[in-house]
This record gives C-alpha cells, sequence and structure tokens, in this order.
C-alpha cells in the first residue's frame, strides 16, 4: 500500500492509493466535482491518470465520496470502485470518518482551545454560510474542536477537529468568533492571498478502510509557503 505520491501537474498529487480508494492533495482553486463554472474539477483529472497509469480502456470509474471548497487545499477521498464509494459514503454519513484541519488566522481566539457550537444556514444565492440563532428555520448545528498549534508575529494556526460537516462551516464559525481565514475575502479577511486561496487546509484524514478493514491515517504535506512552514515548525 502506498503512501506513493504522484505529482498530476501542479493541481493535485495522489498521496495514497489501493484498489478501491485514491486519497489525492488538492492545490487551491481546484474544484472537486463539476461546477456551473465548466472548469475541469479533480474527479476528470484524476479519471484521466487512472486510465493512462493503468492502460484502462473505456470510462474509467471514479467516485467522489466528499467535498473540500474550492479555495481550501488538501485531502481529498476518491473512490475507484462502487463498491469503495457507497461504503466510505456511509462511513462520512456515520461520522467515522476522523478529519483535521489547519487554519492560518490573523487574530487570536478567545482562548487556546475550544469547542465552538454553531447555528448555520447557507445561502444559494451568494453562496454564503451565516451564523444564526438556534430554531432558526433551516439552520443545522455546526461543532469543530480547535486549539491553536503556532504562532508568528502577525499570524496564529490553528488545528481543528471537524465534528460536522457543514458548507463552509469552518469559514464561517472561525469568522464568527472573531477570526477569520487569511486570504477568506467572503468571511472577513481584509486581503486575498496572492495564489487566489485561502490559509485553510485538509490536513489530515483518519478512518478504518471500508473494504479491507485496515486503518487508513494519511496528513497532507505542507503548502509551499515561507509563513506555512514557519508556523509549523513549532508543531513538529
Amino acid at each position: 500500500m502506498h503512501n506513493q505520491h504522484h505529482s498530476l501537474d501542479n493541481t493535485m498529487e495522489v498521496v495514497y492509493e489501493d484498489n478501491h480508494l485514491i486519497i489525492v492533495n488538492k492545490a487551491c482553486g481546484e474544484i472537486v466535482q463539476g461546477d456551473r463554472t465548466g472548469d475541469e474539477p479533480l474527479v476528470e483529472t484524476l479519471k484521466q491518470w487512472i486510465k493512462v497509469k493503468y492502460n484502462k480502456p473505456g470510462n474509467v470509474f471514479c467516485g467522489v465520496t466528499h467535498r473540500i471548497d474550492r479555495p481550501t487545499s488538501g485531502l481529498v477521498v476518491f473512490a475507484r470502485t462502487s463498491k469503495g464509494l457507497s461504503r466510505m459514503n456511509d462511513l462520512f454519513r456515520r461520522g467515522e470518518v476522523h478529519k483535521t484541519y489547519w487554519a492560518i488566522v490573523k487574530n487570536h481566539p478567545p482562548k487556546d482551545a475550544d469547542t465552538l457550537t454553531d447555528y448555520l444556514v447557507s445561502q444559494e444565492k451568494n453562496n454564503k454560510t451565516y451564523v444564526v440563532k438556534p430554531g432558526t428555520a433551516g439552520a443545522q448545528k455546526a461543532v469543530l474542536n480547535y486549539r491553536v498549534i503556532g504562532q508568528s508575529n502577525n499570524y496564529y494556526l490553528l488545528e481543528i477537529d471537524l465534528l460536522t460537516g457543514r458548507k463552509h462551516q469552518i469559514r464561517a464559525q472561525l469568522a464568527h468568533l472573531g477570526c477569520p481565514i487569511k486570504g477568506d475575502l467572503k468571511y472577513g479577511a481584509p486581503r486575498s492571498n496572492p495564489d487566489g486561496g485561502i490559509s485553510l487546509q485538509s490536513h489530515r484524514i483518519q478512518f478504518i478502510h471500508p473494504v479491507s478493514k485496515v486503518e487508513v491515517d494519511v496528513t497532507a504535506p505542507l503548502p509551499h509557503d515561507s509563513l506555512w512552514q514557519a508556523l509549523a515548525i513549532q508543531n513538529a
């Protein structure tokens, strides 16, 4: 098995692969699944890669088990078989996939570590998520744990355990806390990042493989960026 890193141009690299699953480290700006922009999604790039690598004729199966936001970088799990897809979907639904994110923020959160529980509503028209009062129509409960794991003169590195999977959850909850993610203009950051992404990474994914039953535990390589490197050193 497996943790071979294969780079596919600059958009993603394969960091784990077996008969049923492929985990890729995606660059910010890439979409996981097709959307109305019409840009090529990662799932199509990956299908092409599988086709070439395994010399497969005809259509190649590649299923999307979950998504991360376009401006976010890091780990995404795809399925190479329909069995892998349905079983990974079950794991996600049951909350048995443990996801850890790293985020860079400008402001120190109120505490060094805390659990945030909020209620969120997503607006389709501006593709944005808002924190609302409990009991608001359509509101979904959102829970995460965070802790500060690094700091520089101007920024803090947070490790986030995502306990629910709501749209833009981390971005909205941290912004509501007064700590918008670096580069995230939509949620209150003062300026964009040079690469157009936000400083949020899907950093680590852990689960029991739904077919082979072995533990899968994959960590994303750090973004090639001096601020990420400087903040992460403290956590080494």
